[in-house]
C-alpha cells in the first residue's frame, strides 16, 4: 500500500502533495509499469485523505500520461522512459558539506557588526522616495550617471584621479568586466597575469579562450623583462597592492611598465586597484592611470571589498579612444546592476556616508590586523612564525618554522580543525614557490577563537 508523509501547512494543497509522491515513485521506478494503484477510496482511507483529494490527484496523473484508467478494472501505471539513474530521479546532487574550523584563516568575511545597516536601510527607503518611477526606466550602457559622477568625484578627491564620468561603466563585478575587456581588446591577443597572484583572474581569461601567459614577479613586484619575453599584448596587474604576496610596486618600476606599453601599439595594461582603500601606513599610492600619458592603462576596482561581498557594483575607466570603440561595438549589453542599487550607492556616497564606512572600517580593520598579530606574536606560536607584508589590505603572510612541506602542513593542520591559505597555492608551478608561508586573511577571523586555534596550530610542533 502507497504511504506517503503529508505537510498539511505547508502551502501546497494535499491532492497536489499526493500527486507529486506518486509521481516520483513512477519516475524512479518505485512504482513498475502495469502496476496497479490502490483504488480511490482504499487509499483515501488509508492515507487519511478524502476521496476527492485523490481523485484529484489521480486525475491529474492521467491528464499528463503517468497512469491510465481501465473501466472496472482501476488505475495503472503508464509504461514511460525514466531518465538516467532513475533511482535518483528528482534528487538534486548536494554539494559536499564544508567542514567546520575552528579556526579559517582562508575566507575573508565581513562580520555584521562592519555593515552600515542603518544607514544603508535609510538610503534605499530615500531612494525609492525620490526617485519613483525612474527606478523603472533602463540605465544607460555604462551606468546610471549618478553614480558615475559620485564615483569620479571619489577619485579626484582621494585617488588624484581626473576622469570623466563617460569613461566609467558600471557592471555586476570585475569578472564580468574582465569579459567585457576580452572582447573590447580582442580574443586574439595575448594576456599575462601575475605569478603568483589570484587564481580566477587567470582561470577567467582561459575559460575565454585566449592565450595566457603568467609573469614572474621579484622583488619589485611584475617582472618587466619576463613581460618582455612572454610576447603579451595586455598585462592584468595589482600594483598597488598585490594579492598575495603584498608587494607595493616602486615608482620605477610602474614607468618600466608604462614604456613597454607604449612601446607597441595595442599594448594596455589593466590596473586592478582592488583593496586600496586599506591602507594603513602613510598616503594612498598613486594610480598608474593617473601617471598614464598615452591612454594605455584601464583602471578597474569594486566596492565588493569596501562595504559587503553581495554588493556586486564594480567599474572599470577607459581611455577615450577605447571608450570610442566601447560605444561602437559593445555598447549593446545592458547595464547588468540593477537602477535601485546604483542609485542607493550614489545617495551613500554623495551623503559623505561612503567616506565615514571607509574611515570607520581602516580603523576597525587596523585593530583588527594588530590584535591578530598580537595573538600570533605572544601566544604559543611565538619564536615560531614571522610576520610579513601586513601594511596593507585584508591580509599578511606569516612565515612558519616547520619542515613539514606545505601539502603535509595544510593536512596536518586540517587534522586540528585550522584551514591554511599557503603562498605556494597561488602559484602556477607551486614547486617554483616559498615553503611554508601562509596567508593570513584576517578580517574573518573571530577572536574568541583566534587563540584556541593557534593552540591547536602549536600541537604540531610538539608532535
Amino acid at each position: 500500500m502507497l504511504t506517503y508523509t503529508f505537510e498539511k501547512h505547508s502551502g501546497v494543497s494535499l491532492y497536489e502533495q499526493l500527486y507529486r509522491h506518486i509521481k516520483e515513485d513512477i519516475l524512479s521506478g518505485r512504482l513498475a509499469a502495469g502496476e496497479k494503484l490502490p483504488s480511490k477510496r482504499t487509499l483515501s482511507g488509508h492515507l487519511e485523505l478524502s476521496v476527492i483529494t485523490v481523485k484529484n490527484a489521480y486525475e491529474q496523473l492521467i491528464a499528463e500520461g503517468y497512469i491510465y484508467s481501465v473501466e472496472k478494472k482501476g488505475y495503472f501505471v503508464s509504461r514511460i522512459d525514466r531518465p538516467p539513474h532513475a533511482a535518483a530521479a528528482g534528487a538534486v546532487p548536494q554539494a559536499a558539506a564544508e567542514p567546520v574550523y575552528t579556526l579559517d584563516l582562508v575566507t575573508n568575511s565581513i562580520s555584521a557588526e562592519y555593515f552600515p545597516f542603518t544607514v544603508w536601510s535609510k538610503t534605499m527607503r530615500r531612494t525609492i522616495l525620490e526617485q519613483d518611477t525612474g527606478l523603472l526606466q533602463p540605465t544607460p550602457f555604462n551606468g546610471a550617471l549618478e553614480l558615475r559622477r559620485v564615483i569620479a568625484e571619489n577619485l579626484q578627491q582621494f585617488r588624484g584621479m581626473t576622469v570623466d564620468p563617460e569613461q566609467i561603466v558600471i557592471g555586476a563585478g570585475t569578472e564580468f568586466l574582465y569579459y567585457l575587456l576580452i572582447q573590447l581588446l580582442g580574443r586574439e591577443r595575448t594576456y599575462a597575469v601575475e605569478d603568483p597572484g589570484y587564481s580566477k583572474i587567470g582561470r577567467i581569461y582561459e575559460s575565454n579562450q585566449v592565450s595566457l601567459r603568467r609573469i614572474a614577479l621579484d622583488e619589485a613586484g611584475l617582472s618587466a623583462a619576463a613581460l618582455r619575453q612572454s610576447g603579451a599584448d595586455v598585462v592584468h596587474i595589482s600594483p598597488s597592492h598585490h594579492y598575495p604576496t603584498g608587494i607595493v610596486m616602486p615608482i620605477a618600476r610602474r614607468q618600466e611598465l608604462l614604456r613597454w606599453a607604449d612601446e607597441q601599439e595595442g599594448r594596455y595594461i589593466l590596473e586592478d586597484d582592488y583593496d586600496s582603500e586599506f591602507r594603513f601606513v602613510g598616503r594612498p599610492i598613486p594610480t598608474m592611470f593617473s601617471a598614464d600619458r598615452h591612454e594605455r592603462v584601464i583602471y578597474l576596482n569594486t566596492f565588493s571589498k569596501t562595504i559587503a561581498p553581495s554588493i556586486r557594483i564594480s567599474y572599470m575607466i577607459l581611455p577615450p579612444h577605447l571608450l570610442a570603440q566601447y560605444r561602437d561595438r559593445l555598447s549593446f549589453y545592458a547595464c547588468t546592476v540593477s537602477s535601485f542599487e546604483q542609485h542607493t550607492l550614489a545617495a551613500f556616497m554623495a551623503q559623505g556616508r561612503y567616506e565615514q564606512h571607509i574611515n570607520r572600517m581602516r580603523n576597525r580593520y587596523r585593530q583588527k590586523r594588530d590584535a591578530v598579530i598580537d595573538a600570533i606574536r605572544t601566544g604559543p606560536l611565538a619564536g615560531k612564525v614571522e610576520i610579513m607584508e601586513q601594511d596593507a589590505g585584508l591580509h599578511f603572510l606569516m612565515r612558519l618554522d616547520t619542515e613539514l612541506t606545505d601539502d603535509a602542513l595544510r593536512r596536518a593542520a586540517a587534522g586540528k580543525g585550522i584551514r591554511l591559505a599557503l603562498l605556494s597555492d597561488y602559484y602556477h608551478n607551486s614547486a617554483a614557490a616559498p615553503q611554508h608561508v601562509v596567508v593570513v586573511n584576517y578580517s574573518g577571523i573571530e577572536l574568541d577563537t583566534l587563540r584556541r586555534g593557534l593552540a591547536r596550530l602549536a600541537e604540531l610542533w610538539e608532535e
